[in-house]
């Protein structure tokens, strides 16, 4: 019986005093001066470009309107091999499922891209 109370006394030594190491350290770092300095940090260091990230204007361009043409040109496909599917009865169903989603893939791409080097955030 009086093992057991000592055993129990011990536990609760044990779990004071983790707790205060835990209370003593809150207290000796505030956590207000540690976001200041983590702030500091980020502003601090300024972020140059690569060259492989800096892309001219002109590239841009030719990228996009090569992208455009060719999302075009798929969305032709697609529609022809609609209209010979529709109106014709080709069974031609796997190829123009593909081109749309080729087209599809194409379009999506084509606005990111155009939204991120044109529209920066």
């Amino acid at each position: 019986m009086d093992l057991n109370r000592y055993m129990i006394v011990g536990l609760l030594l044990l779990l004071t005093l983790g707790f205060s190491a835990q209370l003593s350290a809150a207290e000796s770092h505030p956590q207000a001066d540690d976001g200041v300095q983590v702030m500091q940090a980020f502003s601090a260091t300024e972020v140059q470009e690569g060259k492989a990230v800096v892309v001219a204007d002109k590239t841009k361009g030719i990228v996009m309107f090569a992208m455009g043409i060719t999302l075009l040109v798929l969305l032709l496909a697609t529609a022809a091999l609609g209209v010979a599917m529709g109106v014709y009865g080709k069974p031609v169903f796997l190829a123009h499922m593909v081109c749309a989603g080729l087209s599809l893939t194409l379009a999506l791409a084509h606005t990111v891209v155009a939204l991120v080097w044109f529209f920066p955030f």
